[in-house]
């Protein structure tokens, strides 16, 4: 079987650049949040309002982007099939993850010591540093790339084994009825919840004003994240198979589903607390109204952002593609750039609501400048980004449609 090349969704490109700059967001706004004593810093104007800083986002940023992503995955096997696809891969999401981990791992330590001898009267106490294992491994913010090798590990054989046992495609008819029928109501996004609904009322444990757990220490990733974020990426190739379709139903009820997100995220909120609760719930179905409210918002967002986005730009918009391009190493680079930050600006006395924006502004300037030097006309461009069919158009950078190439 053979998949038709498709044309650049500059929305869906839209959408990926949102995710990521969301997460940078999400992170800026960490050290001002109340009561996280896991960050690096507490800003000495933390206050309660910043939590939604990342409560928010955290619902559903990176279940948009990796539904994108497995979107965008089956778009690229149209055009370089599945050993292409797999050496694509391999060199723009596994060789940035092992070459990249260790000097943002050190940059993030090394701010790390300094904000710990800050904070001890500029001495550095005696701790003991546990050694590296595979339970408490550090992957840090790359985490997201240890989840799409993970994903396409899986994904590609299987597409290879299918194709070679099932050779008229019924089992992709199927898929594609079904994903016809469910893209047309409401009972689609009821399904896609289901799987993590049902993990978060009986998991033994649960954070639930953290929802999703994030997967960034470990080399086994916990069970709530695979489920969320494989469903995510196995709608988003599903969804491509029934383009068309899927893409007009999430733009014709994005009104409907932003509408809904919203007023599930504000229950949550009055349910939860605006700050951080780090208490763990025993499993029950005590839990479901909030578990079943958690996974519809993260839906309901991720549908509702996509179809507004395919509503306002669908037509390219030169700065929004230049975003897209610029998000990859804006946000494999954040993290150690807005530590420091934070850190540096932790006892200024400067209100919150001028710190987290002066924060985020040095760091996307300093990062958008970056790009704009060293990364976007550079091998480094083209190792992130991918082969240019000309200087002034490269793909999407980490998660490619293949547009030009």
């Amino acid at each position: 079987m053979t998949i038709a090349p498709s044309p650049r969704i500059h929305a869906l490109d839209a959408v990926r650049a949102l995710a990521l700059f969301l997460g940078v967001v999400l992170h800026a706004s960490m050290s001002f949040i109340p009561g996280i004593p896991i960050w690096i810093a507490q800003d000495s104007q933390a206050a309660a309002g910043f939590s939604l800083g990342f409560f928010v986002p955290h619902i559903f940023r990176m279940v948009l982007f990796f539904m994108i992503a497995g979107y965008f995955a089956r778009m690229a096997l149209g055009r370089r099939g599945i050993l292409g696809l797999a050496l694509d891969r391999a060199k723009r999401i596994a060789l940035p993850l092992i070459t990249l981990w260790m000097p943002l791992f050190a940059l993030i330590v090394t701010v790390a010591i300094w904000a710990t001898m800050r904070a001890h009267g500029g001495e550095m106490p005696d701790q003991e540093t546990p050694p590296l294992t595979a339970q408490n491994f550090p992957l840090t913010h790359l985490w997201f790339l240890y989840l799409l090798v993970i994903f396409y590990a899986i994904a590609l054989p299987l597409t290879a084994l299918v194709r070679l046992v099932d050779r008229s495609d019924l089992s992709g008819k199927i898929i594609d009825t079904i994903t016809g029928l469910l893209a047309r109501t409401p009972l689609g996004t009821l399904l896609l919840a289901a799987p993590l609904a049902a993990w978060f009322v009986t998991t033994p444990m649960w954070m639930s004003w953290f929802g999703i757990p994030t997967p960034d220490t470990g080399l086994i990733p916990n069970t709530g994240a695979l489920i969320a974020y494989g469903t995510a990426f196995a709608a988003g190739w599903a969804a491509h198979r029934r383009s068309d379709l899927v893409l007009a139903a999430w733009k014709s009820a994005w009104h409907m589903n932003l509408a809904i997100a919203i007023a599930l995220t504000t229950w949550l909120v009055m349910e939860l607390g605006v700050t951080p609760n780090f208490t763990l719930v025993e499993a029950g179905l005590d839990r479901l109204p909030v578990a079943a409210a958690y996974t519809l918002a993260i839906w309901t967002w991720t549908f509702g952002l996509t179809g507004a986005a395919l509503v306002v730009f669908s037509r390219e918009n030169k700065v929004w593609r230049y975003l897209a391009d610029s998000s990859y190493w804006v946000y494999l680079m954040h993290l150690p750039l807005v530590m420091a930050l934070q850190v540096a600006l932790s006892d200024v006395a400067l209100t919150g609501l001028v710190k987290l924006p002066l924060i985020l502004a040095i760091t996307f300037a300093i990062l958008l400048g970056t790009y704009h030097l060293i990364v976007r006309h550079s091998w480094i461009g083209g190792w992130l980004n991918g082969r240019r069919a000309d200087k002034a158009r490269i793909e999407p950078a980490g998660i490619p449609t293949d547009a030009s190439t």
